[in-house]
């Protein structure tokens, strides 16, 4: 149980940490202060976590870690539309 505990406290900060940078640059459209290497190795990190989630049927792995993907594509598409 504490394990599950950990997990899903884990993974609620993982998703919850995205969500206001994700607001900011929605409003602003403003992404100069991101670096885009970062934002390309963060990216890709939760890609292959959620791959790895899946490959091993781990679904309290690809759950939190395909929505961070989909906010970290968000921010990656606008900071390289904003070049």
């Amino acid at each position: 149980m504490t394990a599950t505990v950990v997990g899903v406290a884990a993974a609620v900060l993982s998703i919850v940490s995205f969500v206001p940078q994700a607001y900011k640059i929605w409003t602003t459209r403003e992404t100069k202060g991101l670096s885009t290497k970062m934002c390309i190795f963060n990216t890709s990190a939760f890609a292959l976590w959620t791959t790895y989630g899946a490959l091993d049927h781990q679904w309290p792995i690809i759950v939190p870690n395909a929505i961070c993907f989909v906010l970290a594509a968000f921010i990656l598409v606008i900071k390289l539309k904003s070049r």
